[in-house]
């Protein structure tokens, strides 16, 4: 006899549980490096002369604050947006002991 189909629904919707410790240290470590990301995006947009306001007057300085306004708000939006899954957290929490102190000391050599 096939399995009902409310068994199979909850056996689909199982997902494995992700350790307390790895969960926070992913959330933390993807936060910290999105937030650098950010920082460094900003940066690198600034215009070249003086202020903001004359960003207007050379063509190249409106092009790269607005390609680094779209940039940097691309990431934000990534930063609300938490993993799915329970091997993004993981990913995050691996990867992110390499790339984020990267990214720290990019950030500090462009600032």
């Amino acid at each position: 006899m096939p399995p009902r189909m409310e068994e199979r629904a909850e056996a689909t919707l199982e997902r494995p549980q992700v350790p307390f410790l790895i969960r926070a240290a992913g959330l933390i470590l993807r936060a910290i490096f999105l937030c650098t990301l950010i920082a460094i995006a900003i940066r690198v947009s600034a215009p070249q002369s003086e202020t903001i306001w004359s960003a207007y007057e050379t063509p190249g300085d409106l092009l790269r604050l607005v390609l680094g306004a779209v940039v940097a708000i691309g990431i934000l939006v990534q930063l609300f947006r938490p993993p799915k899954d329970a091997q993004a957290y993981r990913t995050w929490a691996y990867l992110g002991i390499f790339l984020t102190p990267l990214a720290v000391v990019v950030a500090f050599a462009a600032w």
